[in-house]
Formats: structure tokens, C-alpha cells, sequence
């Protein structure tokens, strides 16, 4: 006997609401802009009493008059009237509502901060600081700030959808301010320590200076982020824009910094011990800035790094990714200069030091970025994998392939057009291989990377073809709708059906689910003494599964551990 289940869920708004949400909000936003950017000019102007303002005169004062008394009354007529609707759970959970604030919130940080560092630094070391207009901007948008932080943590009329985007931002935000503000400071020390003082000291400004201000920017920064990522709940976000946000600049940026920055280091070291045209302190000018990046940045990565292995198994897959992605560009640019350098000393033994400085470069590149593939990308445990091939990892091996094909065909049309220009034209300046051996050399490189991903692509999917013998496919691709931790459960779906598995999380968690059965004993609904939802079983989940054929497959996991099975058309 089947029963019949009642759901829950907000109700989807029309076009118009939509429109004029969209509408209402974007005058909002141009109302407070407006509006802070008077306030924050009479603000100046206040503190700048008794003093004489060359170009400031009448038209300013009246700018910023119109602005503060016009658009700031406006600004709190549209607001008081939005906010009086937002305990409409329609209005609350309008994606509009979440844009907006996510959007002052991080238009007023980056404001405030930036000013209210500006100024903190420019105390350091200066006989007449200009503190008025940073200072009457920062307070005002941290004003701005704090109005929005309480609306965005309103326990009653906060946004529902996006309400995670703010944390985040702010949060890389201030990360990408404190490694800033950290490499530059480190590096201005090393440097003192490194090359000493003897081109420093004719400079007007003391290099302690720069390097205290820097000091300031790293703080400042490293402040911003703590409050977000710890205290603001960004480190408990998990899935979504968090997740994208860890990947892309906690390990994707991170990343590039200390790979830049090693590689940079290994190029000066090597150029000393091999290469030492060039005057010392001219060697040695980049070696600061990049151990600070390598030791920021790895630091970072590291951090990043650690933080994603608690995340889901498809984070995690991603960080290890694009870690071997990242080593990867850096070890195949590496082969590339190499083949460049190899060819210019070939052909002109006596070129100098040009083509050597090149070789230098490609082979400290290959070597940091071939050493942190080795141990990102692990080879000899890829090819023994006899598990089911990862989603993540299928893309990645296509997308490595396809960009490496794209990359050597643009090369390789270089080339024909470098040969076909010397032979057919009078051409003088310069041999064949002059011509052609930066192309080849990227040719080269990319041709390895291809043929490589293209091999393991191939093997992985004779694998799964071997593993999924005497099973033939029915189902084209599954979309799961299910509750909190979907990870084992689109696992077991993807293992079972072998087709992609699109997941959409449920807006019913926590609302009880009515059943014919369950609503007279009250067992195994939410919200009724039933417990926590349960997860549906391996076997049961094969059951329903069993004699399903259609190119599309609805599956939802219940609260009380059932599985709906519903093929779709189309």
C-alpha cells in the first residue's frame, strides 16, 4: 500500500514579485552608496574645520549636502518599508534579498578597511599624515558595515539563500589583504638581511618604513579574516560557494604564490652557482620577495590544504586536483623553456649568457613544479586504482588533455607559419631554429602532458569498462534529492547505476514529512520523537534501483530511510 507524503517547501514566487524585488533592491543599494558618500564628505569636511580647501568650495559642499539629505532620508523610507515585509517567508527567502546584502556587506568592508588601514599606515614614519579623509570614509562605511552585519545575522528577517556568501568573502578578502601585506614585509626584511644596506641608505625613506606599514596591512588583514573564518562561521560552511571559495584561493591562489616563489628561488641560486654575469646585488635583488612568497604561500596551502580533507570526499578530490593542475603548468612550462634554451645552445654555442639564464629558469621551474606533482598526482598509485573512477577525476584528465591538445595546435600552427615565412620570404636575422624553437619547445610540453593524460584517461576507462562487464547500463543519469551528508549516498547511487549523478539537497530538513503510516504511531518523522533521518541502506537502495531503465532517473531519499524511484521522460 503505498502512502501518500506531504511536503513542505517555500513557494515559488512570481515573475512580478521577482522583477520588483530586483528593482526595489537595486535602488537601495544606489541609495546607500549615495547616501554614505555624503555623509562621509561632510564628515571630511568637519574635520577639516579651519582649514582652507583648494577646489572644495561651494559645489562640493553642495554635493554632499544633496547627497546626505536627500538620498539618506530616501535610503531609510525604501529600507524601513523592506524591511516591514521581510517576516514574509516569500520575501525572506527571495534570492534578491541575499544579493543585496551580500553586496553592501562586501562593498562596505572592502571600504572601510582599506581606508581605515590607509590611515593607520601612513602614521608610520610621516611628519604630516593625512588621516581626515581616510578616517571620515572608513567610519561611515564601517557604519554601513555593522548595519548590514546585524540584518545579514537577524535571527527573524535575515536571508535565507546566499546568506553564506558574505562570511566568505569576507574571509578571502581578508586573507588576500594579510598575505599581501605579509609577503611585502617579510621580503623587505630579507632583503636588508640579504643584499645589506649599501644601496639602501641613499634612499629618502628608511627601509624600516615600508616595511612597518606593510606590517600594518598584514595585520589589519589577518584580523579581517580570523573575524570571518572563526568567529564569522566561514571554517563550518560546508559545500557550495564555501567550497569553491577554499579550492580556487586557498589552494588554487595559495598555491601559485608558492610555487612562483620557490621556483624564483631555485632560478637565484642557481644563477650563482652557475651563472654569475651579472653583478651580485642585481642576482640577488629577487631573492627576498620570492622566500617570502614561498614561505606565505606555502603556509597558506598547507593550511587550505588540511581544511579540505574535512570537507566532502569531492572537495577533497578537488583539492588534490588542482594542486597536481597548478605543479603541472609549472613543470610542463619548465620542459617547454628547456627545449628553448637546449635548441639556442645548440644551434649558437657561443650566444652568452642569455640562452644559459633560460636553461637555468626551466630547469628550476621543472623541478619545483615536477617534485609537488610527484607528490600531489602520485603516479604509481594512480595506475593501481582499482576502485570506481571519481567523477572529479575524469574531468580533470579531459580537461588536462583537451587544454594541452588546444595549447600544442596553436604551436604547432606557429611553427608551420615561422616555416613557411622562411622559406618562402627573404628572411634574414636569425636561423631556422632561431625562429622556430620557442614554439617547439611549448610543443614539446604540451605534447607530454597530453599523450600522458590521455593514457592514464584511456586505462581508467578500460577499468571501469572491465569492472562494469556483464552489467549492461540503464540508466542515462540520476538526479538524487536528498538530506544532510549526500556524499556515501551519491557513491553507492554512482556505483550502483554507473551513470552521473546530479545532487539537489532538500528544503525540508528538519520539517516533518506527513505519511498515511507514520502519522498514526508517530515513528520515524521528523519533528515527533522519530529520531534523526535516516540514511537509506545499500541493499534497499539496489532494490529500488533493480529493473529501472529510462535516460533520466528521480531518486529521493526519504527522512524515515525509503527510497522514491521515479524514471523520467525526455
Amino acid at each position: 500500500m503505498s502512502a501518500a507524503r506531504t511536503h513542505t517547501g517555500p513557494a515559488a514566487g512570481s515573475a512580478q514579485a521577482k522583477v520588483r524585488r530586483l528593482v526595489v533592491f537595486v535602488l537601495l543599494f544606489a541609495l546607500v552608496v549615495i547616501a554614505a558618500n555624503g555623509l562621509g564628505g561632510l564628515l571630511e569636511r568637519l574635520l577639516r574645520a579651519g582649514q582652507v580647501l583648494a577646489g572644495e568650495g561651494v559645489a562640493g559642499l553642495a554635493l554632499s549636502l544633496a547627497f546626505t539629505l536627500i538620498g539618506g532620508p530616501l535610503a531609510a523610507l525604501l529600507w524601513w518599508l523592506i524591511w516591514r515585509r521581510l517576516d514574509e517567508a516569500g520575501e525572506r527567502e527571495a534570492p534578491s534579498w541575499g544579493l543585496y546584502v551580500a553586496a553592501v556587506y562586501t562593498v562596505s568592508l572592502v571600504i572601510f578597511v582599506t581606508s581605515l588601514l590607509a590611515m593607520a599606515a601612513s602614521f608610520i614614519g610621516d611628519e604630516n599624515p593625512e588621516w581626515r579623509a581616510p578616517l571620515s570614509v572608513g567610519l561611515v562605511w564601517a557604519l554601513v558595515w555593522v548595519w548590514h552585519r546585524w540584518m545579514w545575522r537577524h535571527p527573524v528577517r535575515g536571508p535565507l539563500e546566499l546568506s553564506s556568501v558574505p562570511a566568505v568573502i569576507g574571509t578571502y578578502f581578508g586573507l588576500g589583504i594579510g598575505v599581501g601585506g605579509a609577503v611585502t614585509a617579510l621580503a623587505a626584511l630579507l632583503d636588508v638581511a640579504i643584499r645589506g644596506s649599501l644601496e639602501l641608505t641613499a634612499a629618502v625613506d628608511p627601509w624600516w618604513r615600508s616595511a612597518l606599514q606593510d606590517l600594518v596591512w598584514a595585520a589589519g588583514g589577518a584580523l579581517v579574516w580570523w573575524w570571518h573564518w572563526a568567529r564569522g562561521g566561514a571554517r563550518r560552511l560546508r559545500g557550495g560557494f564555501a567550497d569553491v571559495g577554499l579550492i580556487v584561493l586557498g589552494v588554487l591562489a595559495a598555491g601559485l604564490l608558492a610555487l612562483g616563489g620557490a621556483g624564483t628561488v631555485l632560478f637565484v641560486l642557481l644563477r650563482l652557482a652557475f651563472d654569475r654575469e651579472d653583478p651580485l646585488l642585481e642576482l640577488l635583488s629577487p631573492l627576498a620577495a620570492a622566500i617570502a612568497a614561498a614561505a606565505v604561500g606555502a603556509l597558506v596551502w598547507r593550511y587550505y590544504r588540511t581544511a579540505a580533507t574535512g570537507r566532502s570526499e569531492r572537495t577533497r578530490q578537488a583539492g588534490v586536483l588542482v594542486t597536481s593542475g597548478v605543479a603541472l603548468a609549472a613543470a610542463a612550462t619548465g620542459v617547454g623553456v628547456i627545449v628553448n634554451a637546449a635548441l639556442s645552445i645548440a644551434v649558437s654555442p657561443l650566444a652568452g649568457g642569455n640562452a644559459r639564464t633560460l636553461l637555468l629558469g626551466g630547469i628550476s621551474s621543472l623541478v619545483v613544479g615536477g617534485a609537488v606533482w610527484w607528490l600531489a598526482w602520485r603516479p604509481a598509485r594512480q595506475h593501481r586504482q582499482d576502485t570506481a573512477v571519481p567523477t572529479g577525476r575524469r574531468v580533470y584528465l579531459v580537461a588536462v588533455f583537451g587544454l594541452s591538445a588546444v595549447v600544442a595546435l596553436v604551436a604547432l600552427l606557429v611553427i608551420g607559419y615561422r616555416l613557411f615565412e622562411f622559406f618562402l620570404a627573404d628572411v634574414t636575422g636569425g636561423s631556422l631554429v632561431d625562429r622556430i624553437r620557442a614554439p617547439l619547445g611549448l610543443l614539446v610540453a604540451t605534447a607530454l602532458a597530453a599523450g600522458y593524460h590521455f593514457a592514464v584517461w584511456r586505462q581508467d576507462r578500460s577499468r571501469q569498462a572491465a569492472a562494469g562487464t556483464g552489467r549492461k547500463r540503464t540508466i542515462g543519469h540520476v538526479i538524487l534529492v536528498a538530506g544532510p551528508d549526500p556524499e556515501p549516498l551519491r557513491r553507492a547511487v554512482e556505483e550502483l547505476t554507473g551513470a552521473g549523478v546530479t545532487l539537489w539537497s532538500r528544503a525540508d530538513v528538519g520539517v516533518p514529512v506527513l505519511t498515511a503510516a507514520a502519522s498514526a504511531t508517530g515513528e520515524g518523522v521528523p519533528g515527533t520523537g522519530g529520531g534523526a533521518p535516516r540514511v537509506p541502506s545499500g541493499a534497499g537502495l539496489a532494490e529500488a534501483l533493480a529493473g529501472v531503465s529510462a535516460k533520466r532517473v528521480l531518486v529521493i531519499a526519504g527522512a524515515d530511510g525509503s527510497v522514491d524511484v521515479i524514471p523520467l521522460r525526455g
